[in-house]
């Protein structure tokens, strides 16, 4: 595996990464709580997870039963719509100057964690195009190899994640009005995303 096939699978992930999301809608409330460092550590500690499945051979597994992707996409599309009906209730607006409701770093870690980790777009990523840039004629072992592109992939949300997060609390911060409606339209986001992965899954 050279440098022309990272760069390759780079420019895949990426497209991944900076389309807007039920990754994007979490980043988003949790910038606008203040909450991005922990909340994207989360998020980024799914990819990594899910890095290392792969690299060990589960992907693969999982990818061949049909039940357990489904099993899978059910329990990532109903935490979506969880979290989204979450976000609609208690919309993430905070006026400059004001307090920050104490919430712990460590419940929105988790919550990021599941955002990732529960993603049917991780999964599509990681079992079913990420192999595909591994050369298996390589001096590198396999599960090298997708410890290197997943790395890759990790690098490219925490730099996306963190913009968002952190671009939502400078630009939001001071406009509660504008907080509110990015914060609803964040929660129909997710509970829409949620909602057809059911669809899709379920009936489709």
């Amino acid at each position: 595996m050279g440098l022309a096939g990272i760069a390759a699978f780079w420019g895949m992930s990426m497209l991944f990464v900076i389309t807007p999301g039920a990754d994007w809608a979490y980043a988003i409330t949790a910038g606008m709580r203040q909450r991005t460092l922990p909340a994207v550590g989360g998020m980024l500690t799914g990819h990594v997870a899910a890095t290392l499945i792969v690299a060990a051979g589960v992907g693969a597994l999982i990818s061949g039963l049909p039940a357990a992707l489904t099993v899978l996409t059910v329990a990532g599309a109903l935490y979506l719509v969880w979290l989204g009906i979450g976000t609609l209730r208690r919309p993430a607006v905070v006026y400059a100057g004001e307090q920050v409701a104490a919430t712990s770093s460590a419940t929105w870690w988790w919550k990021g964690f599941g955002v990732s980790g529960l993603n049917p777009k991780v999964f599509l990523l990681f079992l079913a195009i990420l192999p595909q840039f591994t050369d298996r004629t390589s001096d590198w072992p396999l599960a090298a190899q997708i410890v290197v592109l997943g790395l890759v992939h990790v690098a490219s949300c925490a730099v996306v994640y963190l913009a968002v997060g952190f671009g939502a609390d400078s630009m939001l911060r001071s406009r509660p009005t504008a907080a509110r409606f990015v914060s609803r339209v964040s929660g129909i986001a997710m509970i829409a995303i949620g909602a057809f992965l059911l669809i899709e899954r379920l009936v489709l």
